[in-house]
This record gives structure tokens, sequence and C-alpha cells, in this order.
């Protein structure tokens, strides 16, 4: 539906535009959408462009608490103006830290507020940089956003299945991907050395290591690679013996960068956090055409195929892992094909132009 009248939007958000996969990937993508259809944007992140440079690091504990308090001043700003606002939209939380005072404060000035909710937050995680403060974690902040809302939005059919059980109103939309910037590939040939890569951040690196024992067999069989780790320069294998180049995740490189990769991986373990993922790395593999070995776990399921779309593995079947790798390593026709077929999934269920709609749809009900 179009609206004349003017339509204020403010987006409560834990970091900065542009910045963070759980907001890029999600509602950031579809502000030229919903600017064009009648809403005033307005971004208020808790943490500031300086913080994010820091964040993450180990250390810093000095100027990431002050850092910490400058957020908490902005919250008291936005206070102080968010009647002005048709709709309020808060992403995972409105601050970080101890009871759920802002938030009770924030659903109880709004005129109409939506929550969105990326991970299973509420089970206290936090990043090796920052394990310090998980048990000050407001984790209950997310229960009483469910509870309050006017509608919530979730990424994967389990999170979602939690979130009914304290609010009914939710919809499920994935992370999307822009299938304008993710161009498909049409060149399936190997590199020289063969790149077997993986995606994601600082705290989640870790999973790599699951497929440890799998670089060591495939040494062992005289197979070459290097593994290519993205978004985590500090990264190391256990193993010296592990030929592997790590980078910084950067928004300008990061399609180029993943790119650079042959058979793109995601492996997982089998813990309640990881049923919070929408299998965003898996997407953007695919979205680019990369064929895609994953664990078979938690939205992997909707997403993969098993041998259509992608591969899926079961929990620890190591063995599996590597026997696919093989084949793909092997043989070019089914990288294509697998590799065509993910970018149509994409193309399909999880790109802009396929969600647009459904975020557009629950903003517009707000103001009925």
């Amino acid at each position: 539906m179009t609206n004349n009248k003017a339509k204020r939007i403010i987006f409560l958000c834990p970091y900065p535009f542009d910045k963070a996969p759980s907001q890029r990937l999600k509602y950031e993508q579809y502000f030229p959408y919903f600017i064009a259809n009648g809403w005033q944007i307005t971004i208020s992140p808790f943490i500031s462009e300086n913080f994010w440079k820091i964040i993450y690091k180990k250390n810093h504990y000095l100027a990431k608490i002050i850092y910490t308090i400058y957020g908490y001043f902005r919250r008291i700003r936005d206070l102080f103006r968010i009647r002005k606002f048709d709709v309020v939209y808060v992403h995972l939380w409105v601050t970080p830290l101890g009871l759920p005072v802002f938030e009770w404060l924030i659903s109880k000035l709004s005129k109409k507020l939506i929550y969105d909710i990326d991970d299973m937050v509420f089970l206290g995680h936090s990043s090796e940089a920052n394990k310090i403060i998980v048990k000050v974690k407001g984790t209950k902040k997310m229960i009483l956003l469910m509870k309050k809302s006017n509608h919530v939005i979730t990424c994967t059919p389990y999170l979602d299945q939690f979130v009914r059980q304290y609010n009914e109103k939710t919809t499920d939309i994935s992370s999307t991907i822009n299938t304008k910037i993710y161009i498909q590939r049409t060149d399936y040939s190997l590199n020289d050395i063969p790149i077997l890569g993986w995606s994601g951040s600082y705290s989640t690196s870790k999973y790599l290591k699951i497929l440890e024992p799998i670089f060591i067999s495939l040494l062992n069989k005289g197979i070459k690679y290097q593994v290519l780790v993205i978004g985590d320069e500090n990264f190391h294998f256990s193993d010296s013996r592990i030929p592997f180049t790590a980078i910084p995740w950067s928004r300008d490189k990061e399609v180029d960068n993943l790119n650079k990769i042959d058979i793109g991986l995601y492996p997982l373990p089998d813990e309640p956090w990881v049923y919070g993922k929408s299998g965003l790395k898996a997407l953007q593999y695919m979205a680019l055409g990369i064929p895609t070995i994953a664990t078979a776990v938690g939205a992997n399921f909707r997403i993969i195929t098993d041998e259509e779309n992608g591969f899926l593995i079961p929990i620890n079947d190591i063995d599996l892992w590597e026997k696919r790798i093989i084949q793909l390593l092997n043989d070019k026709e089914l990288r294509e094909s697998i590799g065509k077929k993910g970018r149509e999934t994409v193309e399909t269920f999880y790109s802009v132009e396929a969600n647009k709609d459904k975020y557009l749809n629950i903003l517009e009900s707000m103001i009925i």
C-alpha cells in the first residue's frame, strides 16, 4: 500500500551502519526501498564508529568502558525523542548490559515497536575478545522485547518457534543477498592451487578448526590446496602444516575476496547458539555460484538440498567432508552444476528482490 503521510522510523541497533553482517545483510540493505515508499529513516547505533574499530580486539578495556558509557548517553537522548517516530525498530537489544530497563522504557514510549532478532543472542554468547562481560550481558532484554513488540522479525524456523512462546506476531525472514552485487561466476576452473574458503568473524572462526583432521588427511594424500580464512586475520590452525591465508573482512573487497574461493566451507557444531543462525555464509557462497559444503544443522536444512544445490554433512562425519571436497576438486561439471543451482536458490528465496515486500508490509502494517 502507499501512504502519502510522512512516515518516520528510528532504528535502534548495536552497530554502526554498513558494518555488521546481522544488520548489513538483513534490514539495512532495504533502506533505499523503504525511502522510495515514503519512510524517513533515522539510525541510532549504540556502538560508535571508533568503538567499532576496537570492540573485537583484545584488551583496550578502558577505551571500551568509555565508549560503552557514551553509548548509554546516546540511548538516554533517544528516550527523549522516541515519541517523534511512528515506528521504533530495535535490532538485538537497546543496551547491552544489565537489566532490561532501557528496553522497558522504549516499549512504553514507542508508538509502535518492531523487534528484529538475529541468532540466539539471549543465550549470552560473546566473542573471545570480550568474554569477560558474558556474565553481565543482559540476556533478559531479548525476552522482554519479544513480549512487548507489536511484531517480531526472526531469521530461522527454530528461532521463530522460540519467539512464538512470547509473541505470535512473527515473520521469519532470513538474511538475504543483493544479487545485483553478488554476480554468479561463469568459470568453474580451479585456481592453480585450489582454494577451500571460509568466511566469518572472530567469534566463529573456531568452527573452522572442526575441519583440521580433514585438511591434514588431504595433505597426507598429496592433494594440494590452500585454505582462505576471511574475517579473522589473527586465525591460526593448531597444526602448523595446514597451508592457509587469513585476511580481515573488508566491505569494499568482500565480494572480490569471496570470489577467490573454489569450494565454500561452512562447518558448524551442534549447539543451541547455532540453531539461530540463518546460514548467511552458505548463502553468500551460493549467491556467487560457489559450490558449498555445510554441516547438516539448523537453517542449513532449508537452504541446501543435499547433492542438488550444495552438500550437507551430518554432524561429526569427517570422512564425508573429505569425500565431498575431493569430489568437487576432481569434477568441474559437478562444481558448475552445484554452483548454478545454489545461485538459483538464492535468487528465488534469499535475495533482496524476493524479500523486500515482506519488510515493507510489516512497516506499513504499523501505521494502518
